[in-house]
């Protein structure tokens, strides 16, 4: 039976070593199809993974927001004739905050055999390392650009968290993340704690758990970084 694969990919161009498990080697090298947001970034993931790998060999299909339904049926199709396929994220982990869930619901509905593959997902990674409450917590995605939107979401998130005590994880564009952080100091409660995890698994990892007191004139700068915000 075929197999679609949900390959992981670092979350980190200098991450550490081990970051990603010995059992995606065998899988990359013996899979010919793959679905990817990048083809570039894409094949230089599987030069690493395993150099004597043929690029050339390799079908790739393109997934995205534009990415058309029937182009979605067509990435799937080595699938129904039998061949394995790899999804792979350009970081983390597919199917999570990943166009690649759009894929495995075809898959479902098709029949077609599912496996996650292990690896880095800054979702959990940073919730772990957050001491914040991880028996409920939500992933709301990217929070809203436009100011009125902006500030009702982060007082809606701030109430959840006082009166559910739901810790909440968010995103943002790198190069807004340092007006997020204002507004967040601005809008949250003193005593509600925001943890900004930052270039989880690389050189300059950074995670931090503080009360929105305590980060007042003490925030690094995020400035086009990679980093999770999770509240708490």
């Amino acid at each position: 039976m075929a197999t679609l694969y949900l390959i992981p990919n670092v979350l980190s161009e200098d991450s550490r070593d081990g970051v990603l498990p010995t059992e995606i080697k065998p899988i990359c090298v013996q899979t010919k199809y793959f679905i990817v947001e990048n083809v570039r970034t894409a094949r230089r993931f599987l030069k690493k993974v395993e150099p004597s790998i043929n690029i050339d060999e390799l079908t790739f299909f393109l997934l995205n927001k534009r990415t058309s339904y029937k182009e979605k049926m067509d990435s799937i199709a080595p699938l129904l004739k039998g061949y394995d396929v790899g999804i792979i994220s350009e970081a983390g982990c597919p199917g999570v905050a990943d166009p690649g869930a759009d894929i495995v619901e075809l898959a479902h509905k098709n029949g077609i055999k599912v496996i996650p593959l292990v690896g880095p997902s800054s979702i959990l990674l940073s919730l772990m390392a957050s001491g914040l409450n991880g028996q409920n917590f939500a992933f709301i995605g990217y929070i809203p650009v436009k100011p009125y939107e902006r500030t009702r979401t982060i007082m809606y998130l701030d109430k959840k968290v006082r009166h559910d005590k739901q810790t909440q994880i968010f995103i943002e564009t790198p190069y807004r993340n340092n007006q997020l952080v204002n507004d967040l100091l601005s809008k949250c409660s003193a005593s509600t704690k925001l943890c900004i995890a930052m270039d989880i698994t690389g050189e300059k990892e950074y995670i931090v758990t503080k009360t929105m007191k305590d980060w007042k004139g003490n925030v690094p700068d995020m400035h086009k970084r990679p980093v999770i915000f999770l509240l708490g």
